[in-house]
């Protein structure tokens, strides 16, 4: 006995009801036409991941439960084809005194115009970026369906994403007869993550004795973006297939049962590097939210240093050189190299390049305000100055050109705010926020040694990466003026902000007292900047964002 599955690992669009359909129903009705009779679609796929307060909306609950309806009625005529959907469902009853909310995390399973089950996500994330207490109730039942052709059925266990990071779900689908396991699910990215999720699965799969197959979602949705890597484990944990990552795939799975055992083939995309999933991740998230909100392209300050030069190959690599625009902005405090190297860098891209000098404007400024700083030395005000009129010029031409602007902050500079308001933050999207400076420059150097999307190698020049980081806004300026080296301060960002370890135990790891003193201290009078900063894509576990929720007005000191 033997069935196909597919896994359509597609990229939805929070909100796009009718899109996001007829996606699902020409998905299967290609899988159909190549002999597949059961379809499994992502988390929420009919409405998108996540809509976060849209989900308060009666009217827009009201409308996902007809986007499935619709795709039931459109694959009526497909004998035997059963598509699972996934969607929330249900809203808020009012007794005389109280409101009681019933809305789900729900799949439904869809066979010749019907929906013949519907089941609610058990297990609901509430941290780092989920919050689905806040939206839905958990459920509570199980459900197993039958998928295939007359007197060739088999009974798979349906599970929503959190529900298979617990024993108890697995577990009660097997005991109501499940002979494997389909997992639909929306799960943002962070490094590492895909392999993570294999593991726990393989898990999963040992502890009940049931194959497995995982559907994911693949595209950006604001600061978070899903990777895909759907994939396929035999009941022994092996690896059966897995998906390319980062792309739209119908993820074919054969599906042999002989003698009470089931066994899945698939085609078992070889594992990929960290770097690779980085870079996929940031391409496909400016691709995505340029796309999808309808910019016509993207524009950034290109300076001369490591950080715009990462954002300007990504820019390109996700959008092509004929939609980014890159603007040199000089200061009287410019070294000669920066000119150089910004134009050589463009060349190389073979983006549209313009030098606009912010040294008249600098000049104005400084008149203007004579008055008020006489006899007050010159300090951070000229610099933030400096960084502010760039930032007016390049909202200045997005107004004028419709493209969104690319801020180029990272996060070492997030995290100590070593960034200017209305300046460098100025922006509509913060591709490397998540990327502390080490990182950007170890992608910058597999940047230059890979060309994965054909736009053309080695796009950086060398002394970009080679000379010592600087602003650039005061004589012979360096980063590290201001901050300890970065791979000091990365190393304290990552064990105090992302795994919240305490002062003391950094110390004891070895970092000097004064260095975790001032990052740490740093961090927490900065958070006034961070909550002012664009939206930019999650790559770590933990970034500032939905990640990291602070009070601005603090006094707690560890």
């Amino acid at each position: 006995m033997s069935l196909t599955l597919f896994v359509a690992q597609l990229n939805f669009i929070v909100g796009d009801l009718n899109g996001n359909a007829q996606k699902i129903i020409l998905a299967a009705q290609q899988a159909y036409a190549q002999g597949a009779r059961l379809l499994l679609t992502p988390e929420l796929s009919i409405c998108g991941y996540a809509a976060e307060d849209l989900y308060l909306r009666p009217a827009f609950i009201h409308a996902c439960d007809d986007a499935v309806k619709t795709v039931a009625h459109a694959l009526a005529g497909l004998k035997d084809m059963t598509v699972v959907v996934g969607h929330p469902t249900g809203g808020d009853s009012r007794t005389r005194s109280v409101a009681v909310q019933n809305r789900f995390n729900a799949a439904s399973v869809l066979c010749e115009g019907r929906v013949i089950a519907t089941y609610a996500k058990r297990e609901l994330p509430n941290y780092q970026v989920f919050d689905e207490r806040r939206y839905f109730t958990p459920g509570h039942g199980v459900c197993v369906f039958e998928a295939g052709t007359q007197g060739q059925r088999i009974r798979v266990g349906l599970l929503i994403c959190e529900d298979a990071w617990f024993e108890e779900p697995a577990l009660r689908a097997r005991e109501a007869g499940a002979q494997m396991l389909a997992v639909i699910n929306a799960s943002p990215f962070h490094l590492g993550k895909g392999y993570e999720r294999e593991q726990t699965m393989r898990e999963r799969v040992l502890a009940t004795g049931l194959p497995l197959v995982y559907a994911h979602l693949v595209g950006g949705q604001d600061e978070v973006v899903f990777e895909g890597h759907s994939f396929a484990l035999n009941a022994d944990g092996g690896v059966a297939g897995r998906a390319p990552s980062f792309t739209e795939n119908m993820f074919e799975v054969a599906v042999e049962y002989a003698q009470a055992a089931i066994k899945f083939v698939a085609t078992v995309e070889p594992e990929r590097t960290p770097e690779r999933d980085l870079w996929d991740a940031l391409v496909l998230g400016v691709r995505d939210y340029v796309e999808k909100n309808g910019f016509p392209g993207a524009l950034l300050g290109l300076s001369g240093g490591i950080d715009s030069a990462l954002v300007l190959a990504i820019a390109v690599d996700a959008l092509g050189a004929d939609k980014v625009r890159a603007v040199m902005m000089p200061s009287p405090y410019t070294a000669d190299i920066s000119w150089l190297d910004a134009r050589e860098m463009a060349r190389r891209l073979g983006v549209r390049y313009e030098e606009i000098s912010i040294v008249p404007q600098f000049e104005a400024f400084k008149v203007s305000l004579a008055h008020d700083f006489e006899g007050l030395a010159e300090d951070a005000t000229e610099e933030n100055i400096q960084a502010r009129i760039r930032g007016t010029l390049l909202m200045a031409l997005s107004n004028k050109l419709g493209s969104i602007v690319l801020t180029t902050g990272n996060k070492s500079e997030m995290a100590t705010g070593y960034c200017t308001l209305y300046g460098d933050m100025a922006g509509g999207f913060a591709v490397i926020k998540d990327l502390a400076k080490t990182l950007v420059f170890k992608m910058a150097l597999w940047r230059n040694a890979h060309d994965p999307y054909g736009t053309g190698s080695q796009p950086i020049p060398e002394r970009i990466i080679t000379r010592p980081p600087s602003a650039e806004l005061r004589p012979d300026q360096t980063d590290q003026d201001s901050l300890p080296p970065y791979e000091v301060l990365d190393a304290i960002v990552d064990r105090y902000m992302e795994n919240d370890q305490s002062i003391e135990t950094i110390v004891a790891a070895g970092f000097a007292r004064a260095d975790v003193e001032k990052v740490t201290r740093l961090i927490k009078i900065n958070e006034y900047k961070r909550r002012q900063a664009p939206v930019g894509i999650r790559v770590t576990h933990r970034s500032f964002g939905k990640d990291w929720r602070y009070p601005i007005t603090n006094y707690f000191r560890a």
